[in-house]
């Protein structure tokens, strides 16, 4: 595995077709992220490419401490929750399913056979202004890739390609990458749209070149991101790398802020809390882990 290649975001324009993107390849970060539960295969890819899909989204914010939220959910599907999120360059993730339900459906469920009529939410929480943006569409198409595309032309109105790729090989772990193009006609890229029109010649053009892009081509580790878009767009007269960063496994569980939100219940919630021996257990959806809290470390109130 060419870790150079991996856990990394880059961001580019294409400017004479007023088109942005990134691509995005995790490796280590997502086994980290993996192995904190023992995913079934289908649900591994599935959040392998929530992961992969909240990286191309959330690198996209400019300001540290913004956040950006990805979530799938439904009241009567195989998965109940999907949650993944992206702050500060660092990634978390986690499925709840029902694993007897997910059993039925074979080796290789599709995204209606596991969430049946759901709906994604993504959500941009900006940290210098403190405003939220969320849009909500359904969850339709036949990947989380095909929903995301959904969203943004109908949240949104920017005509948008992602393309998702996953795989597991013995040895190497899981391997997931993405690229996201957005079309942002009638102005520069960087600046506001004018308005969409859905007969553009020159997103037309690129988005045809996107389609080429193969899914071996997406996860081999030994062919750098930069090369991906040498073979996509080589033809065209710039393409211009904006930013190129690391990303990393973030679960932001802390035991002293977990204290201090079980702190503000009143004594007797908190004791209603606590097991036979005094304890209050916590437990980290995200990374799986269980922070043993103490009755008797509470200042009486």
């Amino acid at each position: 595995m060419t870790a150079d290649h991996l856990d990394t975001a880059l961001g580019f324009t294409i400017p004479s077709r007023h088109v942005r993107g990134r691509v995005v390849r995790l490796g280590p970060v997502l086994d980290e992220v993996l192995a904190a539960h023992a995913y079934p295969p289908p649900i591994e890819r599935l959040l392998a490419s929530a992961l992969v899909l909240a990286a191309l989204l959330g690198s996209t914010l400019k300001q540290e401490g913004g956040q950006m939220t990805l979530q799938a959910q439904t009241q009567n599907g195989v998965v109940s929750l999907l949650v993944a999120d992206y702050k500060d360059a660092a990634l978390r993730g986690y499925v709840k399913f029902d694993a007897d339900r997910l059993a039925e459906l074979g080796t290789d469920p599709s995204l209606f056979g596991l969430f049946g009529k759901g709906y994604l939410a993504i959500t941009f929480d900006l940290a210098e202004t403190g405003e939220r943006y969320q849009g909500i569409v359904p969850l339709e198409g036949q990947s989380l890739a095909e929903a995301a595309e959904h969203y943004f032309f109908q949240s949104e109105q920017i005509p948008s390609v992602i393309r998702i790729a996953t795989r597991h090989d013995a040895g190497e772990g899981c391997i997931a990458a993405g690229m996201l193009l957005q079309h942002l006609p009638e102005g520069e890229v960087g600046r506001e749209r004018l308005h969409v029109r859905h007969d553009e010649p020159e997103w037309e053009h690129v988005q045809a070149l996107a389609e080429t892009l193969r899914a071996d081509e997406l996860t081999d580790t030994a062919l750098p991101l930069s090369d991906i878009l040498w073979r996509l767009f080589h033809e065209e007269e710039e393409v211009r790398v904006t930013e190129e960063g690391q990303l990393a496994k973030g679960c932001r569980c802390d035991l002293t802020h977990i204290r201090d939100v079980i702190g503000r219940f009143p004594a007797s919630e908190r004791s209603e809390m606590a097991d036979e021996q005094g304890i209050i257990g916590v437990d980290c959806a995200f990374c799986s882990r269980i922070f043993p809290i103490a009755l008797d470390s509470f200042v009486p109130n």
